[in-house]
């Protein structure tokens, strides 16, 4: 096969996995551009000389679609179609030996903390007046915030601690400095990350600091919307609802990972509070900020668990009624503590279990978006798609959340703006509206 033309120092960065993968490739394709390298992400021109992969290493068809992705890009490398393969990220931290034997041809592997000898690799200086820049690859008006890297939390089932490390909090100045670039580049919601938003500052701060950064970034101008992702249940700082209510500009919204609603289950899996607690902060969370939207997610299969134990999951949700929810079927991991035991679920079971809390959650979705028919939401436009322009209110994240489609006939809304929108008629996740005269 005849080689085709590729740029000189062209490099296409391509991400997999979650939110904070996508900030990582964001701040190293600045670091690139910086050294005046021609950086795309997720190029579609097939015209790099140099394809840079930030894979996922989370659970089993997350590494499936990374090993995948090298495999793809080896083959494209030993065709003559890209000069340098180079992988960074999660797999390539927790299996780099194993990469290095099964798939030789890529020139390097790089962990998740190894930018700098990443970009040594390219004969490219790390630039630390950099620090905090990036290339968004959202669109301009949203962007992913990273407020911390790692965790500490002992959970039994994540490999994220071995892959990501220790719990490390950057300082309130530098997110104020780093929101207040984007803003000027005309974002104007942030959503912030971390593996664990509400350890926030106990490394730095030596206390809960998560409330005293939502003041600080609230003030930015600019900034009409600030979403929290990630939470942990166990020592919820509750002044973080205290500020939630006070700013205008921080939505409603909270996403906070559950697991589980078994209390013998979330004992099994080290996450430090029992159901009845769990209901108690919810209720308390629902009482001091009311319609918020609380989001979470939950595991089916996990070692040990019952029919028993899945049902009282499933009395968890019908009861509790979160307005929204995902659930994954358990991924074995090696070197985590779960790993001891044997994964005893047959994969069929937890597929059927996680479909069965879907099929609940749908209809749960549905009656509360009934109940939004008829009332007007601010929504920010994300996108046109068909017949539609396409956005979301302060109770939705993007990809993951519902979506409001407003008919493109005999209206006009600029991607990136906000307007008023009545909702009309909803299914069990979108709603459908008019723009507000």
């Amino acid at each position: 096969m005849k080689a085709r033309t590729l740029k000189k120092n062209k490099v296409n960065v391509v991400t997999l996995g979650c939110s904070k993968n996508i900030f990582d490739s964001e701040v190293m394709m600045a670091q690139l551009k910086a050294n005046n390298f021609d950086v795309e992400h997720e190029s579609t021109s097939d015209d790099s000389e140099i394809v840079i992969i930030n894979t996922c290493g989370f659970i089993d068809n997350a590494k499936e679609e990374s090993i995948n992705t090298i495999v793809q890009y080896a083959e494209a490398k030993a065709a003559g179609l890209v000069h340098k393969v180079y992988v960074t990220g999660c797999l390539s931290e927790r299996y780099k030996d194993d990469l290095e034997k099964e798939i030789p041809e890529v020139d390097a592997y790089f962990g998740t903390r190894d930018l700098p000898r990443l970009l040594k690799t390219l004969k490219a200086d790390y630039k630390h007046e950099l620090v905090g820049e990036r290339l968004l690859t959202t669109p301009n008006h949203f962007a992913y915030f990273k407020i911390a890297e790692g965790c500490d939390r002992p959970c039994s089932f994540c490999a994220i601690p071995l892959m990501r490390g220790k719990h490390v909090s950057t300082p309130i100045e530098d997110l104020v400095t780093q929101a207040k670039s984007l803003a000027a580049k005309g974002v104007k919601e942030l959503m912030l990350i971390a593996q664990d938003l509400t350890y926030y500052g106990l490394d730095i701060y030596k206390k809960r600091a998560l409330a005293d950064l939502l003041e600080q970034l609230s003030d930015v101008e600019g900034i009409e919307w600030i979403r929290l992702h990630y939470a942990f249940p166990a020592g919820f700082p509750m002044d973080v609802l205290e500020v939630m209510n006070r700013k205008p500009n921080i939505c409603n919204y909270l996403d906070m990972p559950l697991q589980h609603g078994s209390t013998s289950m979330l004992k099994a899996m080290r996450r430090g509070i029992t159901r009845e607690k769990t209901e108690e902060l919810v209720n308390e969370i629902r009482a001091k900020v009311p319609g918020i939207a609380v989001r979470t997610t939950l595991i089916a299969g996990y070692p040990g668990e019952t029919e028993e134990d899945f049902q009282e999951m499933y009395e968890f949700v019908e009861k509790m009624r979160f307005e929204r929810l995902g659930i994954f079927t358990y991924s074995h991991e090696e070197n985590t503590h779960a790993y001891n035991f044997e994964d005893d679920v047959p994969e069929k079971v937890k597929k059927q279990r996680a479909d069965k809390i879907m099929a609940l959650q749908s209809d749960i979705s549905y009656s509360l978006n009934q109940e939004k028919v008829g009332k007007t939401f601010k929504v920010l436009f994300d996108r046109a798609e068909g017949d539609y322009f396409i956005g979301r209110t302060e109770f939705d994240s993007p990809e993951v959340d519902n979506e409001v489609l407003v008919k493109k006939e005999n209206t006009y809304v600029r991607i990136g703006d906000y307007a008023n929108v009545q909702i009309t008629s909803a299914d069990h996740f979108d709603l459908y509206g008019e723009v507000a005269e």
